[in-house]
């Protein structure tokens, strides 16, 4: 049973303290919207002994619903599709940009620099109904939680930026470097595969995401007639074409949301042994991204072909790669890109080698 009626003015400002650390704590520890806005529900029905927390977010036009999360402590539904705002109530805290307390249901506006979304709560009729307090309350915790679910909507629209910047220099890259030394367009799938079989986090499984679509930028600057030749390099051809990585962390560097992308573009070329270039590290001193990089930039130059070199079938060049583990390649890596060899997406993948 709550009884917040009857707490001391002292009490509540303890409980509301509390609960303001709770969503803050929430808020500074979620990177993604969706899983946000689903946390936030249920901590909500925690902190307000509810049956049940409604969050809808609203499009610009204020008509749909962009994404609607309705959540218990045991249970959760989630629409993320566009629809239509049709529920009386909805359309009225909408429509007035204000809050509705009425017995056991409470619900506020969301609101930013706009109005962002809605939300509903609702308490068993058993209990006690909303007062001042509550009402009170949520509105002062849901500032919190505007505050981070804009954060994300923002953070969100930057990486669409971000990403549609990123496939314009990828278009630019595949129109001045021939086909022949680009990637087939599973290769950043492979590189992700190959992460997420490792357990890596989203942070840096979105860094490699990255890397995998920009680490040949270099390039660029190579004259075709050394990148499409297909004698051997002299000294002077090499040292142009080991230069590539570097030249790519150097165009990508003033990119201030891809740097951390830099040192796995940059050293994807060492090798786990420390005879690689362009800093001849090793084992731990190279990034653990650009590890995964070089085993999947290595099968797939083997199994598409380069001008320079025969194309191997699918099990000759996994046994490369597992032959050169712990010389090569990272071992940690290879055993990764083996497991995920055996799987249907990943057999799918390599289907389309031989094509």
């Amino acid at each position: 049973m709550n009884t917040r009626s009857y707490l001391t003015p002292t009490k509540k400002y303890k409980i509301l303290m509390s609960s303001i650390h709770s969503i803050y704590r929430l808020v500074n520890s979620t990177y993604e919207q969706k899983e946000l806005i689903i946390r936030l529900s249920r901590l909500i029905c925690q902190i307000f002994n509810s049956r049940y927390c409604l969050i809808i977010l609203l499009d610009s036009s204020k008509k749909h619903s962009i994404f609607k999360c309705l959540a218990s402590e045991r249970k959760k539904y989630i629409h993320d599709k566009k629809m239509r705002i049709t529920n009386p109530l909805e359309k009225r805290i909408i429509r007035k940009s204000s809050s509705v307390r009425k017995g056991w249901l409470l619900a506020i506006p969301l609101i930013g620099d706009d109005l962002l979304g809605l939300m509903i709560i609702k308490r068993y009729r058993n209990d006690v109904p909303f007062d001042t307090f509550d009402q009170e309350m949520l509105s002062t915790v849901a500032e919190q939680a505007v505050i981070g679910i804009r954060n994300l909507q923002l953070y969100e629209e930057q990486q669409k930026v971000v990403l549609g910047s990123i496939k314009s220099l990828v278009t630019l890259l595949d129109m001045r470097v021939p086909q022949e030394y680009t990637h087939s367009q599973n290769f950043s799938r492979l590189v992700i595969a190959i992460a997420e079989q490792m357990h890596l986090d989203d942070k840096q499984i979105e860094c490699l995401k990255y890397a995998s679509l920009l680490h040949d930028t270099g390039k660029i600057d190579i004259p075709p007639e050394i990148l499409t030749k297909t004698t051997k390099l002299t000294a002077r051809e090499l040292t142009i074409i080991k230069n590539h990585p570097l030249k790519g962390a150097q165009i990508l560097r003033p990119l201030q949301i891809l740097k951390p992308a830099v040192p796995i573009i940059m050293h994807h070329h060492e090798k786990y042994n420390g005879t690689g270039y362009p800093s001849r590290l090793k084992k731990g001193q190279i990034p653990l991204g650009a590890r995964i990089m070089a085993v999947a930039d290595a099968f797939e130059a083997m199994v598409y072909g380069r001008p320079y070199a025969e194309r191997k079938d699918i099990n000759s060049a996994i046994r490369e790669i597992k032959n050169k583990s712990g010389s090569q390649f990272d071992p940690k890596v290879v055993d990764a890109f083996l497991k995920i060899a055996k799987k249907f997406k990943a057999k799918k993948y390599l289907q389309s080698a031989k094509q």
